[in-house]
């Protein structure tokens, strides 16, 4: 099992805590006069768990990647007295998902809560790769490296692989609190540190040539909110700030390039994602109105962000005499604005209206400057470009109303509108109109239909072809996030929980059909439409059921040209998603055993046909996943106190995925990749754990 440096910190966190203790003296919080809740409880769990196989996926998220032994380690506790308390929640200390959290104060006064948990990210566990890292944090090749111009000829490759599992852990730390000065003024001030630590993919690329590097990435970000809230009798007002502040403790990515290559550019570098911040001013309030039972709410905010670290140079090859930088820094800023504004009102029994308008804007002040690329770390490119500082502003107002027509009948309409203008892009105005209606119909107390449907459509004042043409495009394409768009949509929900059958059933269906018929080049149509069914049945008291199931499917065409001119190749995408679930509970089996069932499917499969004019259909091969996870859970009470809890899963997952079957380091001439792949997997989990519970079972509420 892996060790965890953060260990010592959950452990002074629970000596420092109540709920270290086997039981706790009581008899100073108790009061047997006091109006208010009064008492001590804990639950905690000791166990062991075991898994059977090493399966990145299946650990990502919960730390259970690797096959053996693992404790089980949780509990909770609650601790009372007159209006002051104090609560904790220990999850999965023995795992990479490890959480603590303890909170407390008074009643109505202050409350204060601190926090740590961990997430572990797991990527690939079947990767592996030929370089190793220094003490400067350069990745370095073997010793005995044989340079080659491809990877066939790499005879020192398979003997200098060695595994390289591309995951992270993200450790976050939280602590917070607030004060009630009076029933009129709180102020509230929150704390958070991120450290995200581990191994991802990046490309290191040449001129013909790549390599998947596995990058050590360290980096961390603290976020402050402060606020203080001022209440009125019919609203409210908040004044607040928030900061952030992201801190990389690599400034450059640098390793040996396995290909052969030219003098001097034996390493290249890349720079990595520099330190920067970010605060803002807020002002929000709200107001209740007596006329037409109204609440407007208002929200101002004002914020900087800021990037101002050194630069790197240009090249690490001492063999370039590049030129100075223009400046020793980005010298990045950029400015904020928003604006938010809500009317809801009724002025009628049977009508309710609401009103919306949002105003963002993104100033990017960074200046300009001329540059000279040195390209790859082998070539001055000699060639001068400035830096582009990307703006925009965007507005958005949305009004819609609700009308009850009759006993069981409500209809509504609405419109929304935005509006998008950019800088130093291909579409300078953008629009967007929005037109819809519903219906509802309640035939009885059990039963609601909604229908809802409408129609959306995108403009755009022009497309500047010099724009595209000026980065390399074909003056025909339009990119599909900014190109006219014509959208129809529907969509049917149904629920419904029948007076004298214990049964619940909830049913949606949605489509839209979009069409870019605007465009010569790029995405041309696009259909998806969805559907799912949720069936619950309580079965007794001490029993109950549950059915869901769903299905996707999204169908999408392009048109696309290699000769830099009019279309000469098709392609068409059909991504279909199912997924199935079923369980059932049962709780007090004679009176001690509580079971769980659950049993869930999902199953994934995608197409990409291809036509080209010269060579007629090529589809690529189709991409499948399938999912199956079992799991039971069943709780033994041994007595008032003990119970014994054990958790039995299986879960099974295997991808056809083209990308990474069969795709060795040697697999590709060009590219070197890290090895890893398609997931495929079948593992056990099993648990077994003893649950104590300390103190009053339930809290009691004091004479």
């Amino acid at each position: 099992m892996r060790a965890n440096q953060h260990s010592l910190l959950i452990a002074a966190l629970v000596i420092a805590s109540p709920m270290a203790a086997a039981e706790v003296d009581t008899s100073e919080w108790l009061c047997e006069s006091c109006p208010f809740e009064s008492g001590y409880r804990a639950d905690y769990e000791a166990g062991v768990a075991v898994v059977s196989d090493d399966a990145a996926r299946f650990g990502n998220g919960n730390g259970f990647e690797e096959d053996g032994t693992y404790p089980v380690l949780s509990g909770e506790g609650h601790l009372t007295r007159d209006e002051y308390q104090l609560t904790w929640s220990l999850e999965n200390l023995g795992v990479d998902s490890r959480a603590a959290v303890i909170s407390g104060g008074q009643q109505g006064r202050y409350g204060f809560s601190f926090g740590y948990r961990e997430l572990p990210y797991r990527l690939f566990d079947t990767t592996q790769s030929v370089f190793g890292q220094n003490a400067s944090g350069v990745l370095t090749l073997p010793s005995n490296w044989v340079f080659a111009g491809n990877t066939g000829s790499m005879s020192a490759l398979a003997s200098s692989l060695r595994d390289s599992s591309i995951e992270s852990d993200r450790r976050i730390l939280d602590a917070g609190g607030h004060w009630l000065v009076d029933d009129r003024w709180q102020f509230v001030a929150d704390y958070r540190r991120q450290n995200k630590e581990g191994i991802d993919i990046v490309a290191g690329a040449g001129f013909t040539q790549s390599s998947l590097l596995p990058r050590v990435h360290d980096y961390e970000t603290d976020q402050i909110d402060l606020a203080v809230r001022y209440r009125l009798p019919q609203g409210g007002v908040t004044l607040a700030w928030y900061g952030s502040y992201f801190t990389n403790k690599n400034d450059a990515l640098t390793w040996e390039t396995p290909f052969g290559s030219f003098p001097g550019a034996e390493r290249q570098s890349m720079a990595q994602e520099p330190d920067n911040e970010f605060q803002q001013l807020s002002l929000s309030g709200h107001y209740r109105f007596t006329p037409w039972n109204s609440t407007v709410a208002v929200s101002l905010a004002s914020g900087s962000g800021e990037q101002n670290q050194a630069f790197l140079p240009y090249t690490v090859n001492a063999n370039i005499a590049a030129a100075a930088l223009p400046r020793s820094s980005l010298n990045g800023s950029v400015d904020t604005r928003n604006m938010a504004l809500t009317w809801t009102a009724r002025p009628l029994t049977a009508l309710r209206f609401k009103a919306a308008y949002r105003y963002d804007e993104r100033d990017n002040t960074t200046p300009q400057s001329d540059w000279t690329r040195v390209i790859v770390d082998i070539v001055d490119s000699g060639d001068v470009e400035q830096n582009t500082p990307y703006s925009f502003e965007r507005t958005s107002m949305k009004v819609s109303a609700e009308l009850k027509l009759f006993d069981h009948w409500r209809v509504g309409a609405g419109y929304d509108y935005k509006a998008l203008d950019r800088d130093f892009q291909e579409v300078a105005e953008q629009t967007e109109d929005t037109g819809w209606g519903q219906a509802r119909w309640r035939p009885v107390g059990w039963a609601d239909l909604r229908l809802r449907g409408g129609t959306s459509r995108r403009d755009i004042d022009r497309y500047d072809t010099t724009v595209a043409q000026s980065l390399g495009q074909n003056p025909l394409l339009r990119k599909y996030n900014l190109a006219y768009r014509y959208r129809e949509f529907l969509e049917f929900k149904a629920s419904a929980s029948l007076p004298n059958v214990p049964l619940s059933l909830s049913a949606t269906l949605y489509e839209t059909d979009d069409s870019y018929t605007r465009s010569v080049l790029g995405l041309t149509d696009a259909e998806e439409s969805r559907a799912t069914l949720d069936l619950g049945w309580t079965i007794s008291e001490r029993a109950s059921a549950y059915l869901m199931v769903g299905t996707e499917d999204i169908e999408a065409n392009q048109l696309g040209s290699a000769r830099f001119a009019d279309a000469d190749w098709r392609a068409s995408h059909d991504d279909r998603f199912e997924h199935f679930g079923i369980g059932i509970s049962l709780e007090r089996l004679a009176e001690k055993l509580d079971l769980r069932l659950d049993y869930t499917r999902g199953n994934g499969d995608s197409s990409i046909g291809v036509d080209t004019d010269s060579n007629g259909p090529n589809p690529l091969p189709d991409l499948n996943s399938t999912l199956d996870s079992l799991r039971l859970e069943a709780s033994y009470r041994w007595s008032e106190r003990l119970e014994l809890s054990s958790t039995l899963r299986f879960e099974q997952f295997s991808a056809d995925d083209w990308a990474l079957e069969g795709v060795n380091p040697n697999t590709l001439p060009t590219i070197l990749t890290l090895d890893a792949d398609p997931y495929d997997y079948d593992v056990w989990f099993f648990s077994l754990a003893f649950r104590y519970h300390f103190g009053e079972r339930e809290i009691r509420l004091a004479d």
